[in-house]
């Protein structure tokens, strides 16, 4: 996945739940500006805002294969 893939699911969830850029960012409480980048696909996004954004829209990041260190047990 990249930030452009993560930035196009966001914007189709949104649009699917009918809501506009600045009701998101409302929800979500970031700005406005911050809601574009992401949608565009800004690879500097904060991490933490853009999950905030997934939680304001039903939505959560999942992490697939393995993540324990070589080694480990």
């Amino acid at each position: 996945m990249t930030p452009k893939d993560l930035g196009t699911a966001i914007r189709a969830a949104r649009r699917q739940q009918g809501l506009r850029q600045d009701q998101l960012a409302a929800a979500a409480n970031v700005g406005v500006r911050f809601i574009v980048d992401l949608e565009a696909g800004k690879p500097t996004a904060q991490i933490g805002k853009t999950l905030t954004v997934l939680k304001a829209l039903g939505l959560e990041l999942a992490l697939l294969g393995e993540t324990a260190p070589k080694g480990s047990s």
